[in-house]
């Protein structure tokens, strides 16, 4: 049974902070296709077009007939455990200060046999679950989890490295001033988050979730302006030290297309908050963030940035807006591969429109701030990197994989539909 995690002690500030290592990061082209199917937190394996045969470990060409026609498709992910080994030292960095570290052997239900992590609750001989996820390499692994619930299952320490848990961390919300500061908030003390700072900007001028974000327990309100550069470098000479997750909830959003604006000024303000706010935050918070990431049981281990679905193709009708969020998340992938060599995860969450009063005129279905907030919490217990919120965000995203010019002219064709 696993043991409940407890509140780390004090660091001791004599101690060295433990460096940042990873596990081998080495892998094919083709397996890279199940890292891609773990950061959107999907079980998938190779299936062959031709004879409909399952393949792993991922390949290019199909083990049965040869055909170099595989698609990847979810699969069934339960087998069962039939054999283990513990670990008790290795050459790699990252699993020698890790040790002892289980692995084993699972045949899958559909038949291929995988090697996978283990969970702590589970014995040889045990019908299991697997689960795909991301390590701290940014690669997929195969985790073997417990069919029926168990007590404190995510507790489990090699399951924690594979994750990023909120419980008995800190965390950083950028804009308390947005409207799903407090759901934010309220989701990451359910969570266990041991301290939840809040950034706001003009603390002078009151706005509506003010007093409901200074009731939240655990809330340390603390001054921040992600378009002053000023601001944001002193916020982070404050607790970049001890900030273990940032969710970067900062958003300027004006309806209108090219034409309804007339001038630049919107569109200004736009790129200062959503891409060169991310940018000044990423600046600051991001090479303090990096040196923590193997530091003890609340390293660093995310970043989360809130973005509209409408980074991934246009809406005509909030264009400059998503301009700005196309912006964001191409600067959000160059984030990512400045944090990777620490193992910390940038998680992108999608929203389609949500409830606002940027948002009013347009009909349902559209997110609110208590799904927005579940949705960020479960992406980073689940290790996430990319997190689609919203049947509006999921229906774009399955549109834009199938064919983005398609999806492209549908955008243009509906617009004013709404």
């Amino acid at each position: 049974m696993t043991e409940p995690l407890k509140p780390p002690p004090k660091k001791n500030p004599q101690r060295r902070t433990r460096a940042p290592t990873r596990p081998s990061h080495f892998r094919s082209r083709a397996a890279l296709g199940l890292a891609a199917a773990a950061g959107e937190g999907r079980f998938m394996l190779q299936v062959c077009d031709r004879c409909t045969a399952i393949q792993y470990p991922p390949r290019d060409a199909c083990s049965a007939c040869l055909s170099i026609d595989l698609s990847w498709k979810d699969a069934k992910p339960t087998g069962t455990l039939i054999a283990e080994t513990t670990v008790q030292t290795s050459t790699n960095t990252y699993f020698r200060e890790r040790s002892p570290w289980r692995v084993g052997t699972v045949v899958m239900d559909i038949g291929p046999s995988v090697i996978a992590h283990i969970h702590g609750d589970i014995t040889v001989g045990e019908h299991v679950r697997l689960v795909n996820r991301l390590d701290r390499s940014g690669q997929a692994v195969f985790f073997a989890m417990p069919v029926h619930g168990t007590d404190n299952p995510e507790d489990d320490l090699q399951m924690r490295e594979m994750t990023c848990d909120p419980k008995f961390r800190r965390v950083l919300i950028t804009d308390g001033r947005n409207p799903n500061s407090v759901a934010i908030a309220e989701a990451f003390v359910k969570a266990g988050a041991s301290i939840i700072f809040v950034g706001e900007s003009e603390a002078w001028r009151p706005y509506p979730n003010q007093s409901a974000l200074r009731g939240v327990d655990n809330v340390e309100i603390l001054p921040l302006d992600v378009t002053d550069t000023n601001s944001v470098q002193v916020l982070s000479g404050e607790i970049s030290g001890k900030t273990d997750i940032l969710v970067n909830n900062a958003r300027f959003i004006r309806p209108g297309g090219l034409f309804d604006r007339r001038d630049v000024v919107f569109a200004q303000q736009e790129i200062e908050v959503n891409y060169l706010g991310l940018m000044r935050l990423a600046q600051s918070f991001g090479p303090v963030m990096r040196e923590r990431a193997a530091d003890g049981t609340n390293s660093a281990v995310s970043w989360v940035n809130i973005l509209s679905a409408y980074a991934w193709t246009n809406e005509p009708d909030f264009g400059p807006f998503s301009a700005s969020n196309a912006a964001a998340l191409s600067i959000s992938q160059a984030l990512r591969a400045d944090l990777a060599d620490s193992g910390i995860r940038v998680m992108n969450v999608y929203v389609g429109p949500t409830e606002d009063e940027w948002h009013q005129p347009l009909p349902p279905p559209k997110v609110t701030p208590g799904s927005l907030a579940r949705a960020v919490v479960t992406g980073l217990r689940d290790g996430l990197e990319e997190q689609f919120v919203g049947d509006i965000a999921e229906d774009l995203i399955k549109r834009w994989r199938d064919n983005p010019k398609v999806l492209e002219r549908e955008m243009i064709a509906n617009r004013g539909r709404a």
